[in-house]
């Protein structure tokens, strides 16, 4: 199950009260104050792990709880802290207030950490309070309160090339063919359900993570389809790889198709639509095809200079195309960099 938005409350330890205490030992009448500290309340961390794709391990957990302090002891002992409850998120989760939608965190990098609730304060025992006019304090502190907090999590794939398209361009197939992603591939719109990540292996060890968004048709921005609850999965690429389907039997025009998808594009968030694109002209082994994309290409040439024509099933006009987009990202990196 994809569940990439999720709320969650967390609640950190309680501090362990301090302890009153005095000696008790023969031959000692006056021993004095030994009661102890008592311990830190554990916090509540939020860390990434590279093995999680979703928030689905929260679903059913929502309410978390560190452990609280022990309470101090006899002979100036210390309370043992509160355990810290480690929350493990995907990398590129978001993290708002759940009141304010204040983002707090974004949680970019491989084991990033976050506190999201801070452990209560310790108390103390009563040898804290000895001084020279009070020789046998009673007086003690109780512990803190653990901070407690309602936060949204949301999941921002991180990937370098988003794959966008209309439903049956070749989507899927395509990131199967170029990466060890495994999505499901069928002849019928909406086969993919969810996001697909990719890493893809290219010559001299060189590579890079491509992101199968699904969903995408006319009003997508507005919630059509699947579309508004993966479009934000492609804020954070670099490039996107526009796929058009140039078979026979494809639903609509290639150049019809563009415009409607960079309308969407545009339509959810202009910095997602000013992001380079390369075209990418699908099922070049399906008959006509490539007379198709012939015929159209001077046309597609003025929306766009870089065009590729492939064929995910018979691997024709990949190689080039991939290196096309490392070269693009390589650029993107370098612009970022400069930044």
């Amino acid at each position: 199950m994809f569940i990439d938005l999720i709320k969650i409350s967390v609640r950190a330890g309680d501090g362990g009260d301090g302890f009153v205490s005095f000696r008790r030992e023969k031959y000692i009448p006056y021993g004095g104050p030994d009661g102890g500290d008592g311990g830190k309340g554990g916090d509540v961390i939020l860390a990434t792990d590279s093995n999680l794709t979703t928030l689905v391990d929260l679903k059913y957990g929502k309410n978390t709880k560190a452990e609280d302090g022990k309470p101090g002891k006899s002979s100036d002992m210390t309370g043992r802290a509160g355990k810290n409850f480690i929350v493990k998120v995907p990398i590129g989760t978001l993290v708002k207030d759940g009141e304010t939608e204040e983002v707090l965190a974004d949680l970019k990098e491989e084991g990033e950490t976050f506190l999201l609730a801070k452990g209560g304060i310790r108390g103390l025992g009563n040898a804290r309070f000895k001084s020279s006019i009070q020789r046998a304090p009673r007086k003690f502190k109780p512990g803190g309160e653990g901070e407690s907090r309602s936060v949204i999590l949301e999941l921002k794939l991180l990937a370098d090339v988003g794959i966008v398209g209309f439903p049956n361009a070749g989507k899927s197939t395509f990131i199967s063919r170029i990466s060890n992603a495994r999505p499901k591939v069928a002849n019928y719109p909406f086969t993919t359900l969810t996001p697909q990540l990719g890493i893809v292996q290219l010559e001299d060890y060189q590579s890079f993570v491509a992101a199968d968004i699904p969903g995408l048709i006319e009003g997508a921005h507005e919630g059509k389809g699947l579309g508004i609850q993966f479009l934000k999965h492609i804020e954070r690429t670099r490039a996107l790889a526009h796929l058009l389907d140039f078979s026979e039997c494809a639903e609509r025009d290639p150049i019809e198709a563009f415009h409607a998808l960079q309308k969407e594009l545009k339509a959810f968030d202009e910095d997602l639509f000013q992001k380079p694109q390369i075209i990418v002209a699908t099922k070049m082994d399906d008959p006509g095809a490539v007379e198709r994309f012939e015929n159209l290409r001077p046309e597609l040439e003025k929306l766009n200079s870089s065009i590729f024509a492939i064929s995910s099933v018979s691997g024709e006009g990949i190689k080039p195309l991939l290196w096309a987009l490392k070269s693009l990202l390589d650029k993107e990196k370098a612009k970022e960099a400069e930044a």
